[in-house]
């Protein structure tokens, strides 16, 4: 079963978040700019389940230290932007070779009226032509700076990518849900991420990072740092005391409580995993089951459990101290989210500079440019004007 509220709202928590929450992720606009975001706090999410237990009460404790001055909405963005890369493939593949005899060939019908390949592409080009080229021309011209800096992608650079993007939001579940939001999967996320690598390898190059930094970041955020006690528990949830009873006897004769959780258990959020909860604080939980949980040693299993929502048998398999994390401990962590930080100020200037060296050509803007933009008049043009006078 998963985090819960006491009011019947079913709003899933994140597990105690830790310090891999410093790591930072790239963004690509759908435009000319590209930043490199990192979280400014830990995110939020949610999502469904069948059985409130959890409870939310004193759950602010953050062990993420603030990060650059980024809503983490602009993760979100970047995935939309990555969809809209996407979706070059399809236009891609609709117009070149786009040949003049088949302009006219049907990709639909309505009533015997044909819809065109022609009409397709203008209205693809319409909804999102102009932000989906820039994409690509982005890409590309970090794809060749990435080659005159000899900069590679391997596949570990992809999995530590996609592992820091899960831990700033919160799990793979976490993640897995905000991609959804905007019809992505994690597969689609990570052909988007050599891009991200190759800038971040590019840029990180030219940033350094002091000592006396990282220990003003630690000095500003040292409360975030400390973690509470945690335990990692499973639990089975049945409607009666006899219910309960009954499994506790089976227990005792042996059989297995992974076994019985996904056979009897109520709870749908955690039955499939033979009702393990994960980590969790104190906090986390309803008093009921807490109470019980974080007296129980690692390997014991509780009596039945009474709470609002029926009777607990809980199994306590992992326990986690307290912790107060020191400047030494977290040096590391600090030091590579500044460097993310000026790696995010300092992308929007590189690219922008990058950009106006390049020799660019951009058949959608620059057929606008032409068409409102009137000649400037040339230098003889005028002296004949004046002569004239």
């Amino acid at each position: 079963m998963d985090k819960k509220d006491l009011n019947g709202n079913e709003n899933l928590e994140n597990n105690g978040t830790t310090e891999e929450e410093l790591n930072t992720s790239e963004n690509i606009n759908e435009g000319t700019e590209v930043e490199v975001l990192a979280a400014e706090e830990p995110v939020n999410t949610t999502k469904e389940d069948s059985i409130p237990v959890m409870n939310k009460v004193g759950s602010s404790n953050n062990t993420t230290p603030p990060a650059p001055p980024v809503s983490p909405k602009g993760n979100k963005g970047w995935m939309i932007a990555s969809v809209v890369l996407a979706a070059a493939l399809i236009i891609v593949l609709i117009k070149p070779p786009f040949q003049k005899d088949d302009s006219k060939t049907a990709v639909a019908t309505v009533n015997g009226t044909n819809i065109t390949k022609a009409q397709l592409y203008d209205k693809l080009i319409e909804a999102g032509g102009e932000s989906t080229l820039q994409a690509m021309i982005t890409t590309e011209l970090v794809d060749q700076e990435a080659k005159k800096a000899k900069v590679t992608v391997t596949d570990e650079d992809i999995n530590d990518e996609l592992k820091d993007l899960q831990a700033q939001f919160g799990g793979e579940a976490e993640l897995t849900a905000a991609l959804s939001q905007s019809s992505m999967t994690v597969d689609d996320l990570k052909k988007q991420m050599p891009l991200q690598v190759k800038l971040r390898k590019i840029l990180e190059p030219q940033v350094t990072v002091t000592d006396q930094e990282i220990k003003d970041y630690y000095e500003a955020n040292k409360a975030t740092f400390n973690e509470e006690e945690q335990v990692r528990a499973s639990h089975i949830l049945v409607k009666t005391k006899e219910e309960a009873d009954a499994i506790l006897k089976q227990l005792k004769d042996g059989a297995d409580f992974a076994e019985l959780a996904k056979e009897k258990s109520s709870d749908t959020g955690s039955k499939a995993n033979g009702g393990d909860l994960g980590f969790f604080k104190r906090g986390d939980m309803v008093p009921a089951f807490s109470d019980v949980a974080f007296k129980l040693k690692v390997g014991e299993t509780s009596d039945a459990v009474k709470s609002d929502y029926g009777y607990h048998i809980i199994k306590v398999s992992d326990h986690k101290d307290a912790k107060n994390y020191t400047l030494e401990e977290k040096k590391d962590d600090i030091k590579k989210t500044l460097v993310s930080q000026k790696v995010s100020t300092l992308s929007s200037t590189w690219l922008s500079e990058t950009t106006a060296k390049a020799k660019i050509t951009n058949s959608l803007t620059d057929a606008k440019k032409d068409a409102t933009t009137s000649p400037e008049p040339s230098a003889s043009a005028e002296a004949g004007t004046k002569s004239s006078k």
